[in-house]
């Protein structure tokens, strides 16, 4: 942007300032960068929903993505978490070793929050 502000802030601005009028909208802003989730949700304010991938696999840190994208009330984002899920186990274990990973992480989160 003319006045430096980076792209991604700008379109979060026009989401929470323009085009949530019903609100409908949230945003994707991705786990593995921190300090850029922690802007947009300043920019933001707490009434955004942010769906956060990039946990798992991909290496986002829980820590960092929840007190960089938490609202006020420590909530306020639905954390995606896909493949350290779904591949937590290529045997015959697969389903149990999917529900253990996704509570493994549902209990990384609530530790946090």
């Amino acid at each position: 942007m003319d006045n430096g502000e980076p792209l991604y802030l700008h379109v979060a601005g026009l989401v929470a300032d323009k085009w949530n009028a019903n609100g409908q909208c949230g945003l994707v802003v991705g786990a593995t960068f921190p300090n850029e989730l922690a802007a947009v949700r300043q920019r933001i304010g707490d009434a955004l929903p942010l769906l956060v991938p990039g946990i798992g696999a991909q290496g986002g840190d829980i820590t960092a993505t929840v007190n960089a994208g938490a609202n006020a009330a420590r909530s306020g984002m639905m954390i995606n978490s896909s493949r350290a899920i779904i591949y937590a186990s290529g045997g015959d274990d697969w389903r149990e070793a999917a529900g253990r990973a996704a509570m493994g992480l549902r209990d990384a989160i609530n530790a946090v929050r």
